[in-house]
């Protein structure tokens, strides 16, 4: 087994010390003890589904006032419409009733200024080209823009009347909506 510094050694001795999956699972069984099935369907009660960034400070529930069973929300690296955001937003729609879309980036995202280069550096490492682009942006409301143009243009999506874009801002907690 050929071993590079950067990743550690596997070792037969189990770490006794908990990794953040054990707490996890832990307070999953704390949370069952008074979960209550409330029978909600798959649909979302709102009938919107959100894009959104997967960025830790984006607390999409409380700002934007939902509800669990509420909406559908689909997160990745930059709130990017993606082919399989598009098949996440089909889904949504065809199947499980939902009409608007909302799309929302962030400022101080992770993937501001990042590049293709990224790309090339994970080639060089494993050895293997990612399928996937890495769909960086130096700007953010073009890119809400180009987001919004997706979902419009998609021959998948039954409802694109209603896909409106936003850029949250991580200090102040406020959406603005890019036209």
């Amino acid at each position: 087994m050929t071993v590079t510094p950067d990743r550690p050694t596997p070792t037969a001795a189990a770490d006794p010390t908990p990794t953040i999956i054990d707490r996890f699972v832990a307070a999953n069984r704390e949370y069952a003890v008074t979960f209550h099935d409330g029978g909600m369907d798959a649909r979302p009660v709102q009938r919107i589904a959100v894009v959104a960034c997967m960025d830790a400070r984006l607390d999409l529930f409380a700002a934007l006032g939902l509800e669990l069973g509420d909406a559908h929300v689909i997160r990745n690296a930059g709130g990017v419409v993606t082919d399989d955001t598009i098949r996440s937003l089909t889904i949504s729609q065809r199947a499980l009733g939902t009409r608007s879309i909302a799309l929302i980036h962030h400022t101080g995202c992770g993937l501001l200024g990042l590049t293709e280069d990224f790309r090339r550096e994970l080639e060089v490492e494993v050895g293997q080209r990612p399928q996937w682009a890495v769909e960086a942006f130096v700007d953010l409301d073009s890119d809400v823009r180009q987001s919004m143009q997706r979902v419009r243009t998609s021959p998948f999506l039954l409802h694109t009347d209603d896909v409106r874009g936003f850029v949250f801002d991580v200090h102040t907690g406020l959406l603005r909506e890019i036209g």
